[in-house]
């Protein structure tokens, strides 16, 4: 061959060699489709039994089962809770229920919401929705959203039972939109710190977030204690926005790389609002995904103390692809990694009840000394999956949570504190000092409790340690506030003994 030509010819060469390989991969990937698509078309005409309605779900289920915990599958009928979830809104006549005795009660209206304008009550009990009976047939709570939600500008007519009126009253609503609140509670805890707690990243989680610290800013804050624990997570957009106020700009929050995806990095902007705000951060096992990412934004770069127990592990990028009948596949593409190189994904290649069941059988103590990072300031910490904190709450191992839980699951808690509130309702809303009324009567409210469980269950053991005591007082005074006054008076309560909480006081204290 002559030389001259020699490098054309391997050029060409190579250039026939990929051609083939591809067309090869694309062959074989074929290939693997119409053995699939061939599959259920012998059984859809062959099978000996009719096939039934979850056939094609369980199929799709069965492949995605192998990929990761994280790849799902969302049917079309449940696609549009999972999109209200995440968007932060739907439409419907805005209350909080419970279910207690066969009934709907009213937790409360929610603030602007159609149902509080037209004078919907705390307690009222709904027994008719567009003429039908809805009281004593064993509705859920799957029933009571397809009932009252719908299209927004659409009507729908209850009539509810209210306590001390002997008439039915009727309602008219027409249906609005309703804000899935991000923020459970913001509220100024000490002349100069604000606690903030966020219980999910939804679409309008970044602006809830802003006009709250706003808030506390203007009440005199100076320090943040932001709560995450159990925040499973959501939009990665919200996290980031969140860090901005927090991470000097151009500092890293993120960066995510998968098989086919490049790497990306995300920095913070100069968005800074919370820029000289002292800061501590509450995890535990259930905080995931987006609540990792800000907890790892601020561990790595030494801007806050991270308080709590390590979170859940979860990092693994999620990308939304709806399919032609209405339903979506979430696929993984990616993977969440901290500013220092941590993987904030933990280990998934054994059983999936095993990887769910790992966050409530681990040592926090135990540290992996292989996967060591640093921080900016040069301070180790650790990888091996979720966010290790800066400082460890042990898990309470005195209480007798076999007991604790029996009382939760049967609802006990919350139907007593419902029950006593609306028959208290007139008496107690005139009450000025709220916390001094509330130390007054929490063990005469606590007899009547175990009065009631009696009645419930006369067969349960009401020999009840102090420390579970104290802890069923808690919950008891705590809902009961609730029912009455609203959420910042449950949180006061449920935080006076809180170790994370008190540990994060002490934090802001010494660093002062």
């Amino acid at each position: 061959m002559n030389k001259k030509y020699q490098p054309i010819v391997i050029s060409l060469l190579i250039i026939i060699g990929i051609v083939i390989g591809n067309n090869i991969t694309q062959k074989n990937k074929n290939h693997e489709e119409d053995k699939i698509n061939a599959i259920l078309q012998l059984i859809n005409s062959h099978y000996v039994d009719s096939i039934g309605e979850d056939f094609e779900e369980n199929i799709i289920n069965s492949i995605l089962k192998d990929l990761d915990p994280h790849t799902t599958y969302i049917p079309q009928k449940d696609y549009q809770a999972v999109k209200e979830n995440m968007l932060g809104d739907f439409s419907g006549i805005g209350i909080e229920f419970n279910i207690i005795e066969d009934t709907i009660v009213v937790v409360s209206p929610i603030n602007g919401g159609p149902s509080e304008k037209l004078g919907v009550l705390s307690g009222d009990r709904i027994i008719e929705v567009d003429s039908i009976n809805i009281a004593g047939i064993g509705i859920e709570n799957s029933g009571v959203v397809k009932r009252l939600r719908g299209v927004k500008g659409t009507t729908v007519n209850i009539k509810v039972k209210r306590r001390n009126i002997k008439q039915i009253i009727e309602f008219e609503i027409i249906r609005n939109t309703i804000p899935l609140n991000s923020v459970d509670v913001s509220m100024m805890i000490t002349k100069t710190t604000g606690f903030l707690k966020l219980n999910r990243f939804s679409a309008k989680t970044s602006s809830e977030f802003t006009k709250e610290t706003t808030k506390l800013l203007e009440a005199g804050m100076k320090e943040l204690i932001l709560d995450l624990r159990d925040n499973p997570g959501g939009y990665l957009s919200a996290a980031i926005n969140i860090c901005d106020h927090f991470i000097i700009d151009g500092d890293p929050i993120v960066y995510t790389k998968g098989r086919n995806r490049e790497e990306t990095k995300i920095a913070a902007s100069s968005s800074r609002l919370l820029e000289d705000i002292k800061l501590v951060v509450l995890i535990n096992e259930g905080s995931a995904s987006a609540s990792e990412i800000i907890s790892g934004a601020v561990q790595d770069n030494d801007r806050g103390t991270i308080i709590g127990r390590r979170s859940f592990g979860k990092g693994l990028v999620q990308e939304e692809i709806k399919l032609q009948d209405g339903s979506a596949i979430r696929l993984t593409t990616q993977r969440y990694y901290t500013p220092s190189g941590r993987s904030i994904q933990k280990s998934y290649g054994g059983n999936i009840n095993e990887y769910y069941l790992e966050q409530y059988l681990r040592n926090d103590s135990i540290l992996p000394d292989s996967l060591k990072f640093k921080t900016k300031k040069g301070r180790i910490v650790f990888g091996g999956g979720g966010i290790n904190p800066d400082i460890i709450i042990e898990k309470d191992t005195f209480l007798d949570y076999k007991t604790i839980n029996k009382i939760i699951a049967n609802g006990w808690i919350r139907e007593f504190s419902m029950k006593y509130s609306d028959l208290n309702r007139k008496n107690i809303k005139k009450i000025t000092n709220r916390k001094e009324y509330i130390n007054k009567i929490e063990d005469i409210i606590y007899n009547q409790f175990l009065a009631y469980i009696n009645k419930k269950d006369s067969s349960f053991n009401q020999n009840i340690k102090d420390d579970d005591m104290r802890f069923i007082k808690k919950q008891v005074m705590a809902n009961i506030s609730r029912n009455l006054w609203g959420n910042k008076d449950y949180y006061r309560i449920m935080i006076e003994d809180d170790k994370y909480v008190k540990k994060g006081l002490e934090i802001m204290q010494t660093s002062n």
